[in-house]
């Protein structure tokens, strides 16, 4: 466990490698790749992680899990993200279209996601390719996220 600039730091190592989740004031902050202490039990992070566990095991399709406020763009485009279904896509120029800017600057949106994964930004391809992928391991990562979650038809 890790206190931050931002709060508390947690992970634990997972099949698509070590993740930790960072938790403020009852909320989650930030998640990404890499290694981190054990959470404390009965945290938010520890819950956090669990789902996470869950989700990777496939009993989980929906996170349940309480994100720190967002603003602006990064509001509407985490609203937009979280509208996916588990195993569904769609595409930059839909989620463009929804927001009233370009297909690059969803992307771009896309690619500042804070909570990968428990913000599903795999969700979101490029109309011609994949797109691409913030997270560790890149493309590799949304691919298992994308057959995770019955998706794998859309990559053939």
């Amino acid at each position: 466990m890790v206190r931050g600039a931002r709060g508390l730091r947690a992970g634990a190592d997972t099949p698509l490698g070590p993740i930790w989740v960072e938790e403020t004031s009852g909320a989650l902050t930030a998640a990404g790749w890499g290694p981190a202490s054990p959470p404390p039990l009965g945290s938010l992070a520890a819950e956090a992680l669990a789902q996470f566990g869950a989700y990777l095991s496939g009993s989980l399709r929906h996170f349940d899990l309480p994100l720190a406020p967002a603003t602006g763009l990064a509001a509407r485009t985490r609203a937009a993200l979280l509208a996916i279904p588990f195993g569904e896509t769609r595409i930059y120029g839909a989620l463009a279209a929804a927001l009233s800017i370009s297909p690059q600057a969803a992307g771009q949106a896309c690619g500042a996601n804070p909570l990968p994964i428990f913000v599903p930004c795999h969700r979101v391809l490029s109309a011609t390719s994949l797109g691409g992928y913030s997270g560790a391991g890149g493309i590799e990562t949304k691919i298992s996220l994308l057959r995770l979650e019955g998706a794998a038809s859309l990559l053939l």
